[in-house]
């Protein structure tokens, strides 16, 4: 059920788990680098959603489940989640006053981010990964927040 605040927690669970699931289904390898980032699109449209500060302890949460996922090392997917999920919201009520064509530059910036530290984290560790590749993505899950956050926004008023 929607409420004032935000989505229920049920129904954010249930995101989160659906996109971690998008996350990890195999994918052909052709569409493979196609793949948007579905956690961190998940997130931002939570903290854009929601008025209260729960969107930083579910963009750790679901960023250490990512890292499980992945194997990657632990909180560098939870750090980068934490970080644009700050930045969305303290500027919540300004990205969701923009059109949605301009909330999808400003997703296109904070996913940029994302995997900018994801990069400088990978770097660090000692595991650069300097495909162009990587940075693709970023370019899907700008071009498809539009359409994910319109299906998210009317599943919600629904539930």
């Amino acid at each position: 059920m929607a409420r004032r605040g935000g989505a229920s927690a049920p129904l954010i669970a249930l995101l989160l788990a659906a996109s971690l699931a998008a996350t990890v289904v195999p994918l052909p390898d052709l569409l493979e680098p196609l793949r948007p980032n579905f956690v961190a699109l998940t997130i931002l449209w939570v903290c854009l959603l929601s008025a209260r500060a729960t969107g930083l302890l579910l963009a750790w949460m679901s960023g250490l489940m990512l890292d499980a996922l992945h194997g990657l090392l632990l909180g560098q997917n939870a750090l980068a989640l934490v970080l644009i999920a700050y930045i969305a919201l303290k500027m919540r009520l300004r990205i969701r006053a923009f059109p949605v064509l301009h909330q999808s530059m400003v997703v296109l910036g904070l996913l940029l981010l994302n995997e900018f530290v994801l990069f400088w984290i990978d770097g660090l560790s000692g595991h650069p990964v300097t495909a162009w590749t990587r940075w693709v993505p970023v370019l899907t899950g700008a071009a498809t927040w539009p359409f994910l956050s319109a299906f998210l926004t009317r599943y919600a008023a629904r539930t």
